[in-house]
């Protein structure tokens, strides 16, 4: 499923089409009508009904020339969007406030840690995952700005 959910941002790869800027409206429709043969929710195997509804999406998208143009454009700025690893992490924590994550996963730790000696059995897996929780959703200032 979630490599239908990363298709689904491309629909040049659902179809299964290149980006090429010569695909034609003849090729994006041959494309759409063989996914739909195969996945149509009709057929007697019951098809598979999300696939079918994300090529539908697709072929909405890249029918015409201008929807083929958008989406060859909205992938090129993802693209450019997307961070480079490892080094855009340090640098967003060079940008914010080390010490006080620092501060935060040890406090984190230390509740974990409690939790587990204080109660141990079926709640101490519920404490450190409590604890991982609040140390993620309240770190987030402190990483720096995206």
């Amino acid at each position: 499923m979630t490599g239908l959910r990363q298709q689904a941002a491309d629909p040049y790869a659902v179809l299964g089409l290149s980006q090429d800027p010569s695909v034609t409206d003849d090729d994006v429709r041959a494309a759409w009508r063989r996914i739909a043969s195969a996945t149509h929710p009709d057929r007697a195997d019951g098809g598979d009904p999300e696939r079918f509804a994300l090529a539908a999406a697709a072929y909405t998208d890249l029918r015409t020339a201008d929807g083929r143009n958008e989406a060859r454009a909205a992938r090129t700025e993802l693209a450019a969007r997307r961070p480079r690893w490892p080094g855009h992490v340090i640098s967003r924590l060079r940008q914010g406030r080390p010490a006080r994550l620092l501060l935060r996963a040890a406090v984190a730790a230390a509740a974990a840690a409690v939790g587990v000696l204080a109660a141990p059995g079926p709640t101490a897996p519920a404490l450190v995952v409590g604890a991982a929780t609040w140390l993620i959703l309240t770190a987030r200032h402190d990483i720096g700005s995206p």
